[in-house]
């Protein structure tokens, strides 16, 4: 039996190594302590850092014979960065974690027994405490919305720390989606799930990758690929304002009859503008935003470049692939 791990990174050289001694202790002693042993496998996902990540990932992969990289040609983002772990991965289950150890690997022996009684996600949920309180009303806001408008359920705390079973792995490599969206997918793909809880923890080391600008482009990403509710949206709201328009005219008609023609009011014609005009540049962004989506989809771009990997190419599972 096989486990893999894998580890996306984005210049993260000031922790790496203690990401790779932590999780080498907790697997080794695991495998001890089993009465049916396993063998496990690292991989580490350099997603074009700048900095020492990737040269001493390299010098590591020297010293254990677990360790295996892919290295990308440039940053490709971290949602390339999970799908080529996957597409890699050989193991009869895999693990994603981050590799600033905010996820503990502590709770990588507990997944793997929940995976033993027969779940094939076994998803790790943290709680918020010591997070930002703006970024935690944010976060709860964000969730409470997006539930009722996606057509799939995401829960606050999850993220993409979790144990996919390897039929799990095969349903979210064969979507070959250019906008991809894990949490979304974890959740559509569906199997049977176990969640487990911990405690929330700050990072070892180096700086989050996570700007607001990200955050916010991300969540519009998850609000978009899963649901055509915008889409939606928009039609409704342009029938329901020409719905109004239609009150408004046959109310302006009759007054005209009953008092004659008055003095045209400027603040009535400038609000009538203002407001068809913003609800018109909102609904052509929205639209916009499908389309772009439609438009790298429809490029077939491959999802990632990999520059060099130690990772044998028949491991491969995903058609797409490029190395260069």
């Amino acid at each position: 039996m096989l486990i893999s791990v894998i580890i996306p990174c984005f210049n993260e050289a000031e922790v790496i190594e203690k990401t790779w001694e932590k999780l080498s202790e907790v697997l080794t002693a695991d495998e001890q302590h089993r009465d049916e042993p396993y063998m496990h496998e690292l991989i580490f996902v350099d997603d074009g850092s700048s900095d020492a990540t990737m040269a001493k990932i390299k010098a590591l992969a020297c010293q254990d014979h677990h360790l295996k990289y892919i290295s990308f040609s440039r940053n490709f983002g971290k949602e390339a960065a999970m799908l080529a772990g996957l597409s890699y991965a050989a193991g009869d289950c895999v693990i994603i974690m981050d590799a600033d150890l905010q996820h503990p690997p502590e709770l990588i022996p507990e997944m793997i027994d929940g995976w033993k009684d027969g779940y094939d996600q076994v998803i790790a949920r943290r709680n918020r405490v010591g997070d930002n309180k703006r970024k935690t009303m944010a976060a709860h806001l964000y969730y409470k919305i997006i539930n009722h408008i996606v057509d799939v359920k995401m829960t606050d705390g999850i993220g993409d720390f979790r144990l996919l079973d390897k039929k799990a792995v095969a349903a979210l490599v064969s979507m070959q989606e250019y906008n991809r969206f894990s949490k979304g997918l974890f959740s559509w793909i569906g199997f049977k799930q176990k969640i487990i809880n911990y405690e929330n923890r700050q990072r070892a080391g180096g700086e989050t990758k996570w700007s607001f600008k990200r955050l916010l482009s991300y969540g519009i990403d998850g609000l978009i690929s899963f649901n055509n509710k915008p889409l939606r949206a928009c039609c409704v709201l342009g029938f329901f304002l020409v719905f109004i328009s239609l009150i408004y005219i046959l109310i302006t008609f009759i007054q005209i009859i009953a008092h004659g023609v008055d003095v045209p009011g400027y603040f009535t014609l400038i609000s009538a503008v203002l407001i068809i005009g913003g609800v018109q540049l909102i609904s052509i962004g929205v639209l916009g935003e499908y389309i772009g989506r439609i438009y790298y989809e429809v490029k077939r771009r491959p999802h990632f470049l990999i520059q060099e990997t130690n990772i044998a190419t028949e491991n491969k599972t995903v058609s797409d692939v490029r190395k260069m």
